[in-house]
């Protein structure tokens, strides 16, 4: 049987910034999916630590992906919201970025998932930033990605919740002090796999 085939597209949060390569959820979440009988391939993985969306798009251009994929993930806009960039912005590169995640998924729109931004204003590297601000500026970013899904009839899966349970539970947190744990990255592959079997079944 061919395995499917999963490509991840975003940022640092795709990679697994200060985690095993084990520990990404992409990673994980193939593991899960073929813990369930599921017959995934790993993942490829188009996302490197601080792009925004329009780096994610220079960096889809210059990967020369071809082919298509039985799931695709998109995670991206942290950066954004942290360099001080625009919804207006974001909106317009994200809705490009998402256009493009479909047609990797061969027009099939049932088989993408925006997964939506972390709130990193809870870890130990906000410590002495305006933990509101951020909340509120991640959740005006998560509600534009929310309705852009929406509207291009793809899933969206809300795994910010569990981001910011950082301020009581500093083992979701890496090493870092800023970037998810593998036991954080777990919880979001474990949603995005349940999600996933019945997406492939």
């Amino acid at each position: 049987m061919v395995p499917y085939s999963f490509l991840a597209l975003g940022d640092s949060y795709t990679i697994g910034e200060s985690v095993a390569e084990t520990e990404r959820f992409p990673m994980q979440t193939a593991r899960l999916l073929r813990d369930k009988g599921v017959a995934m391939a790993d993942p490829r993985i188009v996302a490197v630590t601080g792009w925004t969306t329009d780096e994610l798009e220079n960096g889809i251009r210059e990967a020369g992906i071809t082919g298509t994929f039985d799931l695709v993930t998109l995670l991206i806009g942290v950066n954004n919201q942290y360099r001080g960039r625009s919804l207006d912005e974001y909106r317009e590169q994200f809705t490009r970025l998402l256009q493009q995640a479909v047609d990797f998924a061969g027009r099939r729109r049932g088989h993408v998932v925006v997964l939506s931004i972390p709130d990193w204003g809870l870890t130990p590297f906000a410590a002495d930033r305006d933990r509101a601000a951020i909340a509120r500026e991640i959740d005006a970013f998560n509600a534009v990605n929310k309705a852009v899904a929406a509207t291009e009839g793809v899933h969206w899966l809300d795994i910010t919740p569990y981001t910011r349970e950082a301020a009581q539970d500093t083992s979701l947190v890496a090493a870092d002090g800023l970037h998810p744990s593998g036991k954080d990255y777990a919880r979001w592959a474990a949603d995005l796999a349940a999600l996933s079997a019945e997406i492939l079944r």
